[in-house]
């Protein structure tokens, strides 16, 4: 009996909230952007600095969804100031990814 009760602690405990969920959404999204940012063009030192920036925010424990929606708006400015067109597109959907990211909502259960 002893069992059932420590599983459904663990249970209880593994529950995510919207936030937690939203910062792993947020996380894997600037993980893919690191990936990207490996090729010279013109703006990747923007990009290096915001994402050096994103990182410090994810580091923190508590979660200000605005301060997200804040990294997201600068974004957006990172990508207008890349001149290569194609990085520009691939920022771009990194871009809508975020949204998608800080939408997202812990599953009932």
């Amino acid at each position: 009996m002893n069992t059932n009760t420590e599983k459904k602690e663990k249970r209880k405990k593994k529950q995510l909230t919207d936030a937690d969920v939203k910062r792993k959404a947020v996380k894997l999204v600037v993980a893919h952007l690191k990936k990207k940012a490996t090729g010279e063009f013109m703006g990747i030192d923007y990009l290096l600095d915001w994402i050096e920036d994103m990182d410090e925010l994810l580091q923190k424990e508590e979660f200000d969804i605005r301060e997200y929606h804040r990294m997201r708006r600068q974004f957006n400015d990172v990508i207008e100031s890349t001149l290569d067109e194609t990085m520009r597109g691939k920022l771009r959907d990194s871009w809508y990814s975020m949204g998608k990211a800080l939408d997202k909502k812990a599953r009932p259960y």
